[in-house]
């Protein structure tokens, strides 16, 4: 092919990849007390790997155990579940919804709360086959692979918020803190 044609060509798929919206994912800014961290997660072990990495390439320094000074990201929550979604007229199942509910907090070296308890509720629909039933176990297994990738990255995306507009969290902190005004009742 000729230089021309080449050139061409990475250029309109440049163009192409831009105008659709693509842009390489980056490290995220983490609020300045997650310079030190620790992560745990209970129930997910791709999970803790995947956010152990993220933060590390953001510039974070993961400790393998809690202490003074060091900021703790706690997932105590993480949990796959599987739903039906359709059923043919022969009565067997031709859609399923993989759902991933993850919730997690992330508290300073002192204790005090950098990101209130979050809930992050992901799900996939997939089509079953029940000719193929190893196929389809690949492809769950693609699927949580697929939803543990995007859940790293939403939890970062929430922590570079929470990094962005500190008096936020610092708002939310006091309003957990406080207690809840007395429902109002009347007798009649």
């Amino acid at each position: 092919m000729s230089r021309v044609f080449k050139a061409s060509l990475l250029l309109i798929s440049t163009f192409a990849l831009a105008a659709c919206g693509f842009h390489l994912r980056q490290s995220v800014a983490l609020p300045p007390a997650m310079q030190r961290v620790h992560v745990t997660v209970n129930g997910d072990i791709n999970l803790q790997r995947g956010l152990a990495r993220a933060l590390a390439s953001s510039g974070a320094t993961v400790e393998d155990h809690a202490g003074a000074d060091i900021a703790e990201l706690s997932v105590p929550v993480a949990s796959f579940s599987t739903e039906t979604l359709t059923v043919s007229g022969q009565a067997r199942v031709t859609e399923y919804t993989v759902r991933y509910q993850v919730q997690f907090e992330v508290h300073d070296g002192a204790g005090q709360p950098l990101v209130q308890r979050q809930r992050i509720d992901m799900s996939r629909e997939f089509s079953y086959d029940a000719t193929n039933t190893i196929g389809t176990t690949a492809q769950v297994d693609a699927i949580h692979s697929s939803l543990n990738d995007d859940m790293v990255q939403a939890v970062l995306f929430r922590l570079q918020a929470a990094g962005r507009h500190p008096e936020q969290t610092a708002a939310q902190a006091v309003q957990a803190a406080e207690p809840a005004p007395a429902p109002a009742s009347s007798t009649h």
